[in-house]
C-alpha cells in the first residue's frame, strides 16, 4: 500500500470514529452544557492522540531513512538502512542503498586515481631530491673539505661547522626522500620496510618496535603500499601529537588467511578530537583495498590504529 493511501486511511479511520460517536448516544445542546463540552474536548484530544500515534507508526520507516541519510559517511562503507515493509518507503530505501553502492564504488575509483597520481608525484620529487639536491650538497661537502684542508687553522673550525651543518641537511633530505618514496618497500618487501620505519622514528624520547609474526600470507603490491602508508601515518601522528614514549607496530596473520596491522602507542589518546586529514587519508587508502580500519582508544589508553585485510587481497609477493 502506498504512503498516500496509508495516511489517508489512518485519518479516515479517525474521522469515522468521530462520526460514529456523533451518531451514537452523544448529544450536544444549544448552548453547549459544561458536561457536554468536557465530553467533546476529551473526544477531540483522544482523536488527536490517536491520529498522532498512527502517523508516527506509519512514518517511522521514513524517519529511520532520514537519520541514515544524515549520518552516512562514504569513508566508512557498509552501513545501510534496512529495507522494511512495502510501498514507496521500501522502494526509496532500496534506491538509497543502491545510490550508496554506486557512490562508494565511484569514490574508490576516483580516490585510487588520485592516490596513484600522488604516489607518482612523490616518487618524482624523491628522485629529484636524491639526484639533484642530494648530489649538489654532496659536491658542496667535498668543496668545503677541500677548502678546509688548505686554509689556516682559525678559519678551519668555522668551515668544519659549516661542513657538519651541510651534512645534517643532506641526511634530512635523504630522510625526506625515503618517506616520499619507500625504496626499501620495493626492494626488500613490507617486513623490512616496517622495521626500517620503526628504526627511523625511534628517538631518545620515543621507542618504536616492529613485531612481525611468522606465517604471514603473501600480499599484492597495492596492499603492501597501503599497509606501509597506514603504519607511516600512525607513527607520524604518535610522534607529533600523542606525547607517547612507546609505540608498537604489529603485523600478524588472522584466521581465514587475512592480515592485521596494529599501531599502538601509550600517548594521551584522541579524546573527543575530530578526525584530521591524516586519519581521513588513511581511510581513503583503505577503501582502495576493501579493508577495515579502526582508529580509537587502546586497552590501556593511548591510540590504536588497526587495519584488517581480508584473504581476498592476498596473492602478490612479500618478503
Amino acid at each position: 500500500m502506498s504512503l498516500y493511501w496509508r495516511i489517508f486511511l489512518l485519518n479516515a479511520a479517525v474521522l469515522v470514529v468521530a462520526v460514529l460517536l456523533l451518531l451514537g448516544p452523544v448529544t450536544v445542546s444549544t448552548p453547549v452544557l459544561f458536561g457536554e463540552a468536557i465530553v467533546l474536548v476529551a473526544g477531540l484530544v483522544a482523536m488527536l492522540i490517536a491520529n498522532a500515534v498512527l502517523l508516527r507508526i506509519g512514518l517511522a520507516p521514513l524517519g529511520r531513512l532520514s537519520r541514515a541519510m544524515a549520518t552516512v559517511d562514504l569513508l566508512k562503507p557498509g552501513a545501510r538502512p534496512q529495507v522494511t515493509g512495502q510501498g514507496e518507503i521500501a522502494e526509496l530505501t532500496g534506491t538509497f542503498n543502491t545510490m550508496l553502492d554506486r557512490l562508494e564504488a565511484e569514490r574508490a575509483t576516483s580516490t585510487g586515481r588520485v592516490l596513484s597520481a600522488l604516489e607518482d608525484e612523490r616518487q618524482r620529487i624523491a628522485q629529484e631530491l636524491h639526484d639533484e639536491v642530494g648530489q649538489t650538497l654532496t659536491a658542496v661537502l667535498l668543496q668545503i673539505k677541500h677548502a678546509a684542508d688548505r686554509i689556516p687553522e682559525p678559519v678551519r673550525a668555522d668551515l668544519h661547522q659549516t661542513q657538519e651543518t651541510t651534512r645534517a641537511s643532506l641526511d634530512e633530505i635523504r630522510r625526506i626522500a625515503r618517506r616520499l618514496r619507500p625504496g626499501v618497500l620495493e626492494e626488500l618487501g613490507l617486513h623490512s620496510a616496517l622495521r626500517s620505519l620503526a628504526a627511523e622514528f625511534t628517538t631518545p624520547r620515543l621507542s618504536v618496535s616492529a613485531v612481525i609474526t611468522p606465517g604471514l600470507p603473501a600480499l599484492d603490491a597495492a596492499t603492501e603500499l597501503v599497509l606501509y602508508r597506514v603504519a607511516q601515518e600512525g607513527l607520524t601522528n604518535a610522534a607529533r601529537h600523542s606525547g607517547a614514549t612507546r609505540v608498537e607496530v604489529h603485523l600478524r596473520p588472522v584466521p581465514g588467511g587475512g592480515t592485521a596491522l596494529l599501531v599502538r602507542d601509550n600517548g594521551r589518546g584522541l579524546g573527543g578530537a575530530p578526525e584530521g586529514a591524516g586519519i581521513r587519508g588513511m581511510r581513503e587508502r583503505v577503501l582502495l583495498i576493501g579493508a577495515e580500519l579502526f582508529v580509537g582508544a587502546g586497552p590501556s589508553g593511548g591510540t590504536d590504529v588497526r587495519l584488517n585485510v581480508t584473504a581476498l587481497r592476498h596473492g602478490g609477493s612479500s618478503s
